[in-house]
Parts: C-alpha cells; sequence; structure tokens
C-alpha cells in the first residue's frame, strides 16, 4: 500500500492535531510530535504505538525547517535522538532527517555541538563486526580513490523521535555500527536485525548550515570530531615548507662557515713541563675574523690549570684567562669508566692584524688518588703520582681567519620551530580524530 502522494496534511488519528506532510512518498511512518503517536503512513496514518515519554532533545533545527546544503535544497521532517552507553559513559546525539525533492533523504546529526552531514552509501562496500573482532591489523576498505581505515564499533539505541521517516523506529531499538575513517569522510555500517546499510559522512561546519538554513545555530563544538578538518590557514603550507627549507639552507651553512680551518696562526708546538711558563707567537694576517686556540695535554688521574695571557702587536693586554686540562679513569663495579677532557680551546676576534704574544703557566695542578683499586695498587700508583707532575706535556696551536656558524645555527633552529609548529599541529590534530578509536595496535 502507499499513500496519496498529492497529500500535504493529516490530522493525528490520536490526538487530532494537525501535521504537515513534508517529506516524500518513501515515508513509512509520522511520529505526532504532540502526542508521541507513531502513525502508519501508508495505512491512512493509522495510530500505531506511542513512542515518546521523554523531553524533546535541544536543537537549533525544527521540523519544517527549509535551507540549502551542498548545493542541494532540504527540508527538516524527522527527528531522532540516539543514546550510547558503555560502563559508566553515556554519549548521546541527535539525528535530524532531511528529504530534498532532488536529492532525496539524507541525515543531519549533532554531535557534542559538531554538525556531519550523511547520505546512503550505495556502491557494494561492507565492514563487518566479525571482520573487526578477527583481524591481527587495523581493517580497512578500499572505494573509489579513498581508504578507509577502522575506527570504532557502537552499539546505540533509540530514546526519542518524531516527524517522518522512512522506516518504522521503534524506542529502544538497538543498532550496532561499525566506521571506518578516511582523511574526509566516514563510511558507517549499521546493521538493525537482519537489515544492514552503509553511509557516507562528512563535517558539515556550522557557518556553512547557519548560511544554509538562515538561522544562528549557538552550538559550541566541544574537542576535536573525527570528521573535522584541520584549519591550516591560507599561507600554511608554504609557511611551514619554506620554513623547513630555510632551515636546511641556515644549518648548510653555518656548517660550512665552522668547518672552514683557516690559517695557521701558531703551528703545533709541544711544550714539556720544564718549558712552562712559555711565550708564543700568535701571527694574525687578518682582523675582525676569529682566532682560535687550542691546548691539549697529557693529565692521566691528574688535572691542570692553565693560566692564558695574550697581549697584542703593541704589547698591549688583549685578555687574561685560563683552562683546565683533566683527565680520570679508574674501575668499579660496573666495569671500567673515565671522564675528563684533555683538551680546551678558547675563541677570540683580534681588532689588529700582527703578531700576538701568548703567554702559558700552570698555575695549578693536581692528582686524583681516590682510585677504586685494590688497596695495593692504589698505593703503588700514589707512589708513581707522587714522582710525576700532573702535567708533562702541553701541545699548544692557533689558528686565524676563521668563522662562525652560531649565529646561523640560531636562525636554523627559529627557522625548524617554525616549521615544526606547523607539523607538530598538522599532527597533533590527526591524533585528536583518532583519539576516540577503540582500535589498539597494542592489542
Amino acid at each position: 500500500m502507499t499513500r496519496n502522494a498529492e497529500l500535504k496534511a493529516v490530522n493525528c488519528s490520536s490526538c487530532g492535531a494537525g501535521l504537515d506532510i513534508l517529506g516524500g512518498g518513501r515515508v513509512t511512518v509520522h511520529i505526532c510530535p504532540y502526542c508521541g503517536t507513531e502513525l502508519d503512513a501508508l495505512d491512512n496514518y493509522r495510530a500505531i504505538r506511542k513512542f515518546n515519554d521523554i523531553k524533546r532533545p535541544i536543537s537549533p533545527f525544527a521540523i519544517g525547517m527549509t535551507g540549502t546544503l551542498f548545493g542541494a535544497d532540504y527540508t527538516v521532517i524527522g527527528t531522532l535522538q540516539h543514546e550510547e552507553r558503555w560502563g559508566v559513559r553515556t554519549w548521546i546525539w541527535v539525528d535530524h532527517q532531511l528529504y530534498s525533492p532532488t536529492h532525496g533523504y539524507a541525515w543531519l546529526t549533532i554531535e557534542d555541538g559538531h554538525l556531519v552531514f550523511t547520505r546512503r552509501y550505495r556502491r557494494p562496500v561492507w565492514m563487518s563486526v566479525h571482520w573487526v573482532e578477527r583481524s591481527e591489523h587495523r581493517p580497512k576498505v578500499h572505494t573509489g580513490s579513498r581508504s578507509f581505515h577502522y575506527y570504532d564499533t557502537s552499539t546505540s539505541r533509540i530514546t526519542f523521535a518524531e516527524g517522518e521517516f522512512t522506516w518504522s523506529p521503534k524506542k529502544g531499538e538497538k543498532t550496532t555500527t561499525v566506521t571506518a575513517l578516511a582523511d574526509d569522510a566516514m563510511l558507517s555500517f549499521a546493521q538493525t536485525g537482519n537489515e544492514r546499510e552503509a553511509w557516507l559522512s562528512q563535517y558539515l561546519p556550522a557557518g556553512d548550515a547557519e548560511t544554509g538554513f538562515g538561522i544562528q545555530t549557538g552550538l559550541k563544538p566541544h574537542g576535536i570530531h573525527p570528521l573535522q578538518p584541520f584549519k591550516a590557514g591560507p599561507n600554511f603550507g608554504f609557511i611551514k615548507w619554506a620554513s623547513a627549507a630555510c632551515a636546511v639552507i641556515c644549518l648548510i651553512i653555518g656548517m660550512n662557515l665552522q668547518g672552514r680551518s683557516g690559517e695557521i696562526a701558531l703551528k703545533r708546538t709541544v711544550l714539556t713541563a720544564a718549558d712552562l711558563p712559555a711565550e708564543l707567537p700568535v701571527i694574525v694576517s687578518e682582523a675582525g675574523k676569529l682566532t682560535r686556540i687550542r691546548l691539549a695535554g697529557n693529565t692521566n688521574n691528574s688535572w691542570a690549570f692553565v693560566g692564558i695571557e695574550l697581549t697584542d702587536p703593541e704589547d698591549e693586554p688583549v685578555f687574561l684567562a685560563g683552562r683546565t686540562v683533566e683527565y680520570y679513569h679508574g674501575r668499579d663495579s660496573d666495569g671500567n669508566w673515565s671522564e675528563g677532557d684533555n683538551k680546551a680551546q678558547l675563541t677570540f676576534r683580534p681588532l689588529t692584524a700582527g703578531t700576538y704574544t701568548l703567554s702559558l703557566e700552570v698555575e695549578e695542578s693536581g692528582h686524583w688518588t681516590e682510585l677504586s683499586y685494590p688497596q695495593s695498587t692504589q698505593a703503588r700508583l700514589k707512589t708513581a703520582a707522587q714522582n710525576r707532575p700532573a702535567l708533562s706535556k702541553l701541545t699548544v696551536s692557533a689558528a686565524s681567519g676563521l668563522s662562525s656558524g652560531l649565529y646561523m645555527g640560531f636562525l636554523a633552529i627559529a627557522f625548524g620551530l617554525l616549521a615544526g609548529q606547523g607539523f607538530l599541529r598538522a599532527w597533533w590534530h590527526r591524533k585528536a580524530r583518532w583519539r576516540g578509536s577503540d582500535w589498539s595496535d597494542e592489542d
């Protein structure tokens, strides 16, 4: 039996209220919004059962409201409220059935303040609960040019219904739904009893819905919805990739500057303990560029503080400083260990070219006798230490005309952070989209 397609309004056979007919020829039931009686649209709107005994859910969309979504005109013809329980948690969302004379039926869902637009998907693709339960890896389906990866499985029940529907909803009726997510859409595979259907959903920005229906929804989205696209901004991609490229370029330039060997200002000179204190010439051929003095000692379970004084070609002091060379080693319950460094360096920027004078002197030194060896071995080592200086050989060299990549390194870090925040934002958004998935790769 089919209802009269010319019928535009009826009276509720239970309470007598006038009801507009909005939903086209596939509507099978009409639930009265005044008394909650379910009417059979295929049998002269005969009363079937009472449906509602709870308060109507709050929604900015009302039955009879018309608007334009994705280039098609739709009318709101029905409202459903669903509830899902898992442990102590409860999720509630509202579905509005939509009807378009040119595009057929669709759903507009409100969940946590987010809007989702859904239409039936008629391509032969399916993901079953049984497939998910026996899979060792996250299931996925391919359709068209997209891949949909398993997201979650849920079982919900209807708690409220009013308006016109293309099937007969029953209060408390449970539906099991398997969802799979792609970058810009979600497939839902729903099974109620022996009936199963596939639906394709996409995110609907509140602004688009408000423009299409000419209303202010007042919706305040909570969290990140699995279908919610990443708001990149008009120049997001350019800034991210340009910053990454600049970071690499600055790093290469900095490494090139840092790696320059320069000119020899002081040939490698080996000084013994008897040679110290000593004065050595440092020849700087070009002013304004860095000059680096390198020291290398031969301390062994000992340390030495080397005083360094430099005077310019006019015999005026440039700086007075010092460096420590030290090296320690031993053995304990964890095995052999060592620490310290027998090398040190000092870098300065000469203001004039010419021959500088480098003065070196061991100002303090000492041996480390807290050794982790047997008593007999410790005694022997202590005696040997007392018979030799803490630093018996010091190797000195200097190079001038050097460049520093330090500032380019800082610039590379700055560009890297700018690029990194773009990648991090996109990564965090994707992680937030998948946070609600019940699949764990650790299972």
